[in-house]
């Protein structure tokens, strides 16, 4: 699937499809263990919290590390939830969207901002590829490998407060510096947005690098 990728993706979609994907293959872990999966969730929200987004805006988030199979690792909101009048810092339906994105990962496996960003640049729809039911295919889900792993990442980390960009970033710096902190990894600044070749995205749980959906 996504035969032709160059020819239609406009730059900005190519540019931004092109540093997630990069993402996906750099940031690895040589282990992952629950404790990792805690200590992540946690620097995740402490990390939003700290944001003007929750500070100063009052919006809400929650939070998922899944392993591939589905068992849940680490689980959190933070943030009053909404009642039946929408009003609180997150909405009734913030888990619904969460498990969505997660299954587009594990679907794919590739990030749900790299799947969202190629989708689009195509001016195509989800459902035109053939994701359908329960998915939503917005950033802030994001697959953990495992560096000897070729096969499909051994989890997910996600994390939903209503804006699909600032929920990757904030998802994908957590994760950045946690491998820093805790394994000592090089970030390479220099091939942040390293391109992107054609049929990228793949079908099933393949290694960064394949294609999306058939």
């Amino acid at each position: 699937m996504f035969n032709g990728l160059y020819s239609h993706m406009t730059p900005s979609e190519a540019e931004l499809a092109a540093q997630t994907l990069h993402e996906e293959t750099s940031y690895r872990f040589p282990a992952f263990s629950s404790t990792d999966a805690v200590t992540l969730g946690l620097s995740i929200r402490k990390r939003f919290r700290g944001s003007s987004r929750h500070a100063a805006k009052g919006r809400g988030l929650v939070i998922a590390i899944q392993t591939i199979a589905g068992h849940t690792l680490f689980s959190c909101t933070v943030g009053e939830l909404g009642g039946a009048g929408g009003l609180g810092d997150v909405s009734l339906d913030a888990w619904a969207s969460l498990e969505g994105m997660i299954n587009v990962v594990r679907r794919t496996g590739h990030s749900s901002f790299y799947v969202e960003k190629g989708i689009g640049a195509m001016g195509k729809t989800p459902k035109d590829i053939g994701i359908r039911g329960d998915y939503s295919v917005n950033g802030g889900a994001f697959p953990i490998w495992l560096q000897n792993s070729l096969v499909c990442p051994i989890a997910i980390v996600a994390a939903y407060g209503g804006s699909s960009h600032d929920d990757h970033r904030l998802v994908v710096t957590s994760l950045r510096d946690y491998l820093v902190k805790t394994f000592n990894y090089k970030v390479d600044e220099g091939t942040e947005t390293q391109s992107m070749g054609p049929g990228s995205m793949a079908a099933g749980r393949r290694g960064p690098g394949s294609s999306m959906v058939r």
